[in-house]
């Protein structure tokens, strides 16, 4: 961008100037230490100028807003039309209970709901099964059910809400049961907008809440593709989510390149069962987190955009320019968040909000102070909303698209990003794709060999968490906290029990057999699916079957 003439000055000058003011400061008072890197290990100079770019061709690296790459942001006005979507997520105890907390958030300003599921709900069982006990309502809401959905939702037009789900293995069920809720409210099917995560490579190296084998969880995922891009035009079929294997551990250049790959596997997966790509990739989306290096986070965003375009421009022939944009989600980092001091949590949140929103993220959910403790209460959450209405209405980083483009260090930044992730994905490519890396066992080991070496950093000290390593003080035991009360498991469990006894036992059976007999072979199981929830069929009776035919699956041993 600059002519050989101008960035040969830069350079001399550059030298002259490490050489003299910069070497004349040293002697008097070093730097705080030898090498400064990001959280990648990506290792930051002193100072950026313009021959740190020359290589960057504007139109074909950078462009403009809603046009490919894409690298500064998929819509050509961004935030200046509305900022973006607002969605909190939360979900505990009961259905009704967690049906007060969202009217709630949505009274206060939030703009789309973002709905936890409990760990029983994660892994395909009813809240009366054995391996239930404890954990009803626990980390987000219990549903068994089409009746439990239907409290969830109470009084909450799904045609007027965007709903996030974040569900996996039992993907499936869950947007069935929400697209029955739709249908009992007369809503328009076709009208329904939302995301389901529905992204079990993930699971199977990151989170662990998983079910099936890969196989047949990929059927389930590439059903759901073609059934929603038939019915639920304006339904996110997927949640590429590189935020679970950021909270594993990973760096942000593996969070990139970790997520991109599982979004190559899911694109071949649905080739291969004969879908179109353009029919369906408009409607991927993808799940990162915001992490605590601020200019390596929105380095982070932009360099995952662009080269998501080129992957499906140049990889996978797409031609609708919808195809080639990667539309986010975005939720401050958990991990970073600290028990210690909880009130300086709001910070960090606010830092890692504001990085999402200077990265171009589509919807945005920001964590509670106490999160670290307990689930959140809601003075927790109003602070956690609060913190994206001022970012988005008080501080005019949404004045202007893309703001930080230009920087010498943002840009020479993303570019970095963007090459060791595109390394990255070479090396899976060469072992079969994400799901071959995954079978070998290599993203589990990069991901935990990064996790290591950060928390070894904290212990050493090299790295600071204030209030945790530096800057302790004594603290009184935590007060005020939400907890579940253990009644929500009795009552979920007799919620069912009546459930039973109450519904036509007999059309359950042949649903589920119905379901039985697809599930051996090769139809979209979707409908099936759909029939049975209609019928009051539990989730736990849909998974059971699905178990039976498919089977479960057991992770390697990672050394």
């Amino acid at each position: 961008m600059y002519e050989q003439t101008k960035l040969q000055e830069i350079k001399q000058k550059t030298s002259d100037w490490q050489e003299k003011s910069v070497a004349k400061l040293l002697s008097k008072h070093p730097e705080s230490r030898p090498v400064f890197t990001t959280s990648s290990g990506i290792e930051v100079k002193r100072l950026y100028t313009p021959a740190d770019i020359a290589e960057i061709d504007y139109l074909d690296t950078l462009g403009f807003p809603g046009e490919y790459p894409y690298t500064r942001g998929v819509q050509p006005t961004m935030y200046r039309g509305r900022p973006w979507t607002m969605r909190q997520y939360a979900g505990f105890a009961s259905a009704e209970e967690s049906n007060l907390r969202f009217r709630y958030l949505l009274e206060q300003g939030q703009t789309g709901l973002s709905v936890a599921f409990d760990l029983p709900t994660q892994i395909g069982y009813d809240s009366d099964h054995p391996l239930a006990a404890g954990e009803v309502g626990k980390v987000g809401v219990a549903i068994d059910s089409l009746k439990d959905m239907e409290l969830l939702f109470n009084a909450i037009p799904l045609d007027k809400v965007s709903t996030s789900m974040t569900i996996n293995a039992p993907a499936a069920v869950l947007l069935a049961m929400y697209i029955a809720v739709a249908q009992k409210q007369g809503a328009s099917v076709e009208r329904l907008s939302g995301t389901i995560q529905n992204d079990i490579l993930k699971e199977y190296v990151a989170r662990g809440t998983y079910i099936f084998p890969p196989k047949p969880s990929m059927r389930l995922i590439t059903d759901i593709f073609a059934y929603c891009s038939q019915n639920l035009p304006e339904w996110n079929t997927i949640s590429i989510s590189g935020y679970h294997i950021r909270e594993a551990g990973s760096t942000a250049v593996q969070e990139v390149a970790f997520t991109l790959a599982d979004g190559i596997a899911y694109v071949q997966a649905a080739i291969n069962a004969g879908l179109s790509v353009d029919s369906f990739a408009p409607r991927l989306s993808f799940f990162f987190n915001a992490h605590t290096d601020f200019f390596e986070e929105v380095a982070k965003f932009r360099a995952a955009r662009y080269l998501w375009s080129k992957i499906m421009r140049e990889r996978f022939k797409a031609t609708n320019p919808k195809s080639w944009m990667l539309r986010f989600h975005t939720q401050t980092a958990g991990s970073t968040l600290t028990a210690q001091q909880p009130e300086n949590n709001v910070v960090r949140v606010a830092l890692q909000a504001l990085s999402a929103a200077l990265g171009g993220t589509q919807s945005l959910h920001t964590n509670s102070r106490d999160e670290a403790l307990a689930l959140p209460t809601e003075d927790s959450v109003r602070i956690a909303l609060r913190t994206q209405q001022i970012i988005a209405f008080e501080s005019g980083v949404t004045n202007t698209v893309d703001p930080l483009a230009g920087s010498y260090y943002i840009e020479s930044l993303t570019k970095e990003i963007a090459d060791r992730a595109a390394e990255y994905i070479r090396q899976i490519d060469e072992m079969g794709g994400a799901p071959g890396a995954i079978e070998k066992g290599f993203i589990q080991q990069e991901i935990q060999d990064s996790a290591y070496r950060h928390q070894k950093e904290v212990e050493a000290e090299e790295l600071v968490v204030v209030g945790v390593n530096r800057f302790q003080i004594e603290e009184a035991p935590p007060s005020g906290l939400l907890r579940v009360d253990p009644a929500v498991g009795e009552a979920q469990r007799q919620r069912l029990a009546d459930l039973r006894t109450e519904r036509d036992g007999a059309k359950v059976a042949q649903c589920l057999e119905s379901l039985r007999q697809a599930a051996s072979g090769t139809e979209n199981l979707m409908p099936l699916i759909l029939d049975a929830v209609h019928a009051y069929a539990t989730l736990g009776e849909i998974c059971g079957v699905l178990r039976d035919v498919f089977g479960e699956y057991r992770a390697p041993d990672i050394l």
